[in-house]
């Protein structure tokens, strides 16, 4: 392997010239715009619906749209790190869909609705796939879009460029700071600028939050889609696995791994699911999870939706800091005051889950990874190979926190492994059957509700997130597979926090209609002001 020399000199050069590309370019361009100025403050929080009807009355064109986020991505982004490519591609494809429109053909309510994905969804053009890390960089580019961005090329959607994230999915060293890759540098929260986004979906969770885009693509494993919807202040759904195929996204963990939409709202959120579903037959979670996921979620934004509801409350999730049990407080009043009835439960064995989970990760990351860089081809096709490109461009890649989880994994044999088997059906029973199913059943409940984490942290390069409060509201629905959906519940000294709900497979429909609810009593989001520090 031919060691790769990068100074941090040169790699902030690297950094300095992609914010040149993306600020020259986009601001030319956006020159011909013809948004009319009274219109054009209606792009901060602008909704998916309220796009489609600018759309039809021809106040705007899809290609204006894009010209719009460009130039926001080119004034705002530079202090937060969120974007990490710009789709040199965007407006032709939106002026492609703009003559669609004219001809009277309408795909679907994502028609020229403008999408950042995680880099960690291969794209078959001309943009890279790296998850962030530099040795991706120059390998050969995915031949073949990742399952979920055929189903939103199909439904109209644009897909504006990649967004940043915690490099490798946040898996890649014990004490990583969330929101940082080789490759993009740190992304910022956007209510404070020295706090963390969370991770690993950090820039696809701030680029909403920031509205340089209208919605985005997040992955997760444990925590990658809520935890940084949370923090940020905006909707993510995390499906039930086998909803969103997991085919073309750089893996972590096949028993747990799923894309899922981000967006600043519930209604967009779940517009955005309908537009991801459908079979892969190259997924078998896909295929088993079939017809199940094929509905038309948007039935169930509904203004009755925690009437009668039973919700478990995860007590045990919360913690001893007053201000954030006072404002949870208030919102579980909210779901009783909309019909909701609030039973107090508890989860037992949660560690051993825990742990076991750890187990199944390390396992699977290496065999998953594995496989998949094979299959993409290049200098790097395994996990040994990209452990020997981290020590050898140290400066670049490691110049903060190391690889001790690439190191933990190598370790590890084949799926075969009793150990691996054991810790898999571990997982599963803690999470599932002995889980989040028989609280559900004892109690006859429709959902769960934890905090979705604490007020962001300060980002700390030098100890990672590890000294800091963080809350594991989202590991069981994690580890069981099953659905969660963060929504904005209010602030704590500027900054969101996130209320989650949770439930069994499948449940998405009672989740959503629990979400949207509580979301339209509330309305607890608000766009982010960028303030420097909280200090």
């Amino acid at each position: 392997m031919q060691k790769i020399e990068i100074t941090n000199c040169l790699l902030d050069w690297y950094r300095w010239f992609q914010k040149l590309i993306m600020m020259c370019v986009p601001v030319v361009l956006f020159s011909c715009a013809t948004i009319p100025r009274d219109f054009e403050g209606n792009f901060l929080e602008i909704s998916i619906n309220e796009l489609q009807v600018a759309y039809t009355e021809r106040i705007i064109s899809a290609t204006d749209v894009v010209r719009y986020y460009q130039r926001r991505i080119a004034e705002i982004d530079p202090q937060l790190n969120s974007v990490i490519e710009i789709n040199p591609d965007a407006l032709t494809i939106a002026a492609a869909l703009d003559a669609e429109r004219e001809t009277g053909s309408v795909r679907s309510r994502m028609h020229g609705v403008p999408v950042l994905l995680k880099d960690n969804i291969d794209t078959a053009d001309t943009m890279l796939t790296t998850a962030g890390s530099l040795a991706l960089v120059d390998v050969p580019k995915p031949t073949q879009d990742a399952h979920v961005v055929q189903q939103l090329r199909s439904a109209g959607a644009i897909i504006l460029g990649k967004a940043n994230l915690s490099e490798w999915a946040n898996f890649r060293s014990t004490n990583s700071a969330s929101g940082w890759s080789g490759r993009g540098g740190q992304a910022r929260n956007p209510y404070v600028l020295d706090r963390s986004p969370c991770g690993s979906s950090s820039g696809s969770a701030v680029a909403v939050a920031a509205n340089l885009t209208v919605v985005a693509v997040g992955t997760e494993t444990d925590g990658s889609v809520v935890c940084p919807a949370s923090i940020n202040g905006v909707v993510g759904i995390k499906p039930t696995l086998g909803v969103v195929s997991r085919s073309g996204i750089i893996p972590v963990a096949h028993s747990q791994d799923t894309a899922g939409p981000m967006a600043r709202s519930v209604t967009d959120a779940t517009i955005m699911l309908n537009a991801m579903i459908g079979i892969d037959a190259t997924d078998n979670a896909s295929v088993s999870a079939g017809s199940r996921a094929l509905i038309d979620y948007t039935r169930f934004l509904s203004r009755n939706g925690l009437r009668g509801k039973r919700i478990g409350v995860v007590r045990q999730l919360f913690n001893d800091d007053a201000e954030l049990n006072d404002l949870l407080n208030a919102q579980l009043q909210i779901l009783e005051e909309g019909g909701a009835s609030l039973i107090d439960i508890e989860f037992d064995n949660m560690e051993v889950m825990s742990d076991a989970e750890f187990e199944v990760l390390l396992y699977e990351f290496k065999n998953d990874l594995n496989a998949y860089l094979k299959n993409r081809g290049g200098e790097y096709q395994s996990l040994a190979t990209l452990i020997e490109f981290n020590n050898e461009n140290s400066e670049a890649e490691m110049p903060f926190f190391g690889q001790e989880l690439f190191e933990q994994a190598q370790e590890k044999g084949e799926l075969s492994d009793d150990m691996y088997r054991e810790a898999l059906r571990t997982s599963k029973r803690l999470s599932q059957a002995e889980g989040i199913d028989a609280v559900m059943t004892q109690h006859n409940l429709d959902a769960l509700v934890a905090p979705g984490n604490e007020a962001a942290w300060p980002i700390d390069h030098e100890n990672g997130d590890n000294p800091y409060t963080y809350i594991p509201s989202s590991s069981l629905a994690a580890i069981s597979g099953y659905p969660s959906i963060s929504v904005p519940a209010g602030f704590i000294e500027n900054l969101p926090i996130g209320l989650l709900f949770f439930a069994g497979a499948f449940d998405e429909p009672t989740l959503i209609s629990i979400s949207y609810d509580y979301e339209q009593r509330t309305l607890a989001r608000r766009p982010p002001s960028f303030l420097p520090t909280n200090d």
